[in-house]
């Protein structure tokens, strides 16, 4: 098994390398072994931090009850944030960029305060967050026509990308994230609609997942963490011209922009 986990970092590392999708990993592994893929994850983390790469949060994944139904689990996963993911709101998004590039709209938290005990409740979040942004994330897959299932999108680091952060904050009481409702427009034209509620019933939900989660993994989220809870509702297709406007009720406004061809 240890070197089916070998053999499968090394395809998804070379995938990034190349910009060539490939098959399903998830053959390599056994069956639905949620342990095995974030060890093929964390292989890949380690090879990216030892070569220069920066991580600055995390990003939480298959929120939606739906999509977790359609990949037969019963929880989120998470993958890791790196500097070079962040893409300001005036920066052009290369297609090339990403790998089978789609968009969804989420709300970003973001923390004062370290998060290292060993269980948390909502009432722990709310306190050790500094800040709430609307953003944009443009996940990625590194599997041939996002052809996944839980094992490859885990591996795949949560099938992440890039993402664009609002320049709105606001505290967390500011709004109702539950209720908070968001609208995804594609030039002006209503592409995804959705509701906090659409994040495991709230967004909070999500990151009191995730710092268990971490807990658990004895990877405790720190002060400054960036974490995008989750999609609010469907995700988009993005091709090359395309300009994407989310905006979140109470939170803001935030676009990505993609430039026209691959250069």
């Amino acid at each position: 098994m240890s070197d089916n986990i070998n053999i499968a970092a090394k395809k998804l590392l070379q995938s990034y390398d190349s910009g060539i999708p490939i098959k399903a990993i998830r053959s390599l592994l056994p069956d639905d072994d949620i342990k095995a893929a974030y060890a093929v994850q964390k292989l890949n983390t380690d090879h990216w931090v030892t070569h220069g790469r920066e991580p600055i949060g995390h990003k939480i994944g298959l929120t939606s009850k739906s999509v977790q139904n359609q990949l037969g689990v019963d929880q989120p996963d998470f993958g890791i944030l790196y500097s070079d993911m962040a893409i300001s709101e005036h920066e052009e998004i290369r297609t090339a960029q990403v790998m089978q590039p789609k968009v969804e709209a989420e709300i970003a938290f973001v923390l004062e305060k370290d998060l290292n005990q060993k269980k948390y409740t909502i009432a722990d979040i709310i306190n050790a967050v500094a800040y709430i942004l609307p953003a944009i994330e443009i996940v990625g897959s590194r599997i041939e026509a996002w052809d996944i299932n839980i094992v490859d999108t885990i591996a795949d680091n949560a099938s992440s990308g890039l993402f664009v952060l609002g320049n709105s904050p606001k505290q967390i009481n500011d709004i109702d994230m539950r209720l908070c409702g968001m609208v995804m427009e594609r030039r002006g034209e209503q592409v995804s609609l959705g509701a906090g509620q659409a994040c495991l019933g709230n967004p909070l939900n999500a990151v009191v997942w995730l710092a268990n989660k971490m807990a658990e993994f004895e990877q405790p989220l720190i002060a400054g963490d960036i974490i995008l809870s989750g999609a609010l509702g469907p995700m988009v297709t993005a091709s090359p011209g395309d300009i994407f406007e989310a905006r979140i009720s109470g939170l803001g406004s935030v676009t990505a922009s993609f430039a026209n061809g691959d250069k």
